[in-house]
């Protein structure tokens, strides 16, 4: 068992190896100087980036399954499991859709985002338990996965809107569509930022040990991987080689998830500072010339058809199969548990995506930045609500 666990670590890295190769050689097929290369159609640089992705792609396949067989059970039960998975599906999704459209730019947005994802799964515990008995069932497969596999077509649908509004938006100019562009990519550069400081003290083996009181009076510990800028209330340092924190938090307040994002805004908000000082210009503006021959009625297909076959299968993950799940567990199918209900919000936001598309006619523009608000949901359901929120279904 632990050999396979090992090979399925050495699986899930070649796979984000081979994602960032790819990156650079689907850039390579928007900026050929030759003549050939498009952001539709194949060249040299394109066959061997969806080549690469693919390999990568089977890697994280081979992980999947290795882990399945070492763990007994879908490796689908704890955050770095759903995480990975979603990352992956997102790749296939885009592997897909590029084999139908050969949309070469939508692989130079769609790897990077796939692969901050998984590297975002990185900070969770990635140890093999024994399923719990509440996740004993084969709803865990039907349900879990196709809620994932939901969610990872309608983000194809943001990275298509993120293109369309790098194409359209004047970043030049100041307007709240320009500093709405522009924080999308401060957002991003903050996931990077975070991806590079948790990695940063993960191989310096950080790790500072805390006792603290929770609100109940019951002393607890707490395991910082990062120091503390924040501790938890009342904390007493017992072991480890870190700092005292600067500051204790009130126990109502989750001290050491506060600690990660305080780290992540701060590193990420310097590695952004740092780009713009270097390029003397927005984020938004150094990739729009990567977005100079973009079709926009082809992108703004993409982006419709990813919800027109995300949504209804996100809608059978996310709530049908989840409901009949939780009647055959908990004897009711809605409790309005967190989770449900940013379920329900996310089936309710692209329903009226769909209807104002259809019904009211917002193409274009419109439509991108609904989808990139449909995104945020996403992300706030996937990261915010798992962690923050106590529920039935926090991976937490």
């Amino acid at each position: 068992m632990s050999n396979l666990v090992q090979i399925s670590g050495y699986l899930l890295n070649i796979a984000f190896i081979m994602y960032l190769v790819a990156v650079f050689f689907f850039g390579g097929a928007i900026r050929d100087k030759r003549g050939r290369a498009k952001q539709k159609g194949t060249n040299m640089w394109s066959k061997i980036a969806i080549t690469i992705t693919i390999v990568g792609f089977i890697a994280q396949l081979g992980y999947f399954i290795t882990r399945w067989i070492a763990g007994g059970h879908i490796p689908l039960s704890n955050l770095f499991e759903f995480t990975t998975f979603f990352g992956m599906m997102l790749v296939g999704a885009f592997i897909l859709i590029y084999f139908i459209y050969r949309l070469n730019v939508l692989g130079f947005f769609a790897l990077p985002i796939a692969m901050l994802i998984i590297a975002y799964a990185s900070m969770f515990p990635s140890d093999i338990a024994p399923l719990i008995p509440a996740l004993q069932s084969e709803w865990l497969i039907i349900h879990v996965s196709t809620a994932a596999i939901g969610q990872a077509i309608l983000s194809i649908s943001f990275i298509a809107g993120l293109i369309y509004l790098l194409k359209v938006v004047d970043t030049s100019k100041r307007g709240l569509k320009s500093f709405s562009l522009e924080f999308i990519m401060y957002l991003l550069v903050v996931t990077l930022g975070f991806i590079i400081i948790t990695t940063s003290f993960s191989m310096a083996h950080y790790q500072t040990d805390f006792s603290w009181v929770n609100r109940e009076g019951k002393t607890l510990e707490a395991h910082y991987q990062l120091p503390a800028i924040v501790g938890p209330h009342e904390a007493e340092k017992i072991g480890g080689n870190g700092m005292e924190p600067l500051v204790k938090m009130p126990a109502l307040i989750n001290a050491q998830k506060l600690n990660t994002v305080i780290w992540s805004t701060l590193v990420g908000t310097i590695l952004y500072l740092l780009l713009r000082l270097i390029f003397r210009k927005k984020i938004s503006a150094v990739f729009q010339p990567l977005t100079k021959k973009v079709n926009l009625d082809l992108v703004d297909e993409i982006g419709y058809r990813s919800v027109l076959i995300g949504f209804p299968v996100f809608s059978l993950g996310g709530l049908v199969f989840a409901m009949i799940w939780a009647q055959i567990a908990w004897t009711r199918f809605w409790g309005w548990d967190p989770k449900e209900v940013f379920a329900l919000i996310t089936f309710l936001f692209y329903a009226v995506f769909l209807h104002l598309r259809l019904s009211v006619g917002w193409h274009g523009e419109k439509s991108a930045w609904l989808a990139v608000i449909g995104f945020a949901i996403i992300l706030f359901n996937l990261i915010f609500v798992n962690l923050i929120l106590a529920g039935l279904h926090s991976y937490a």
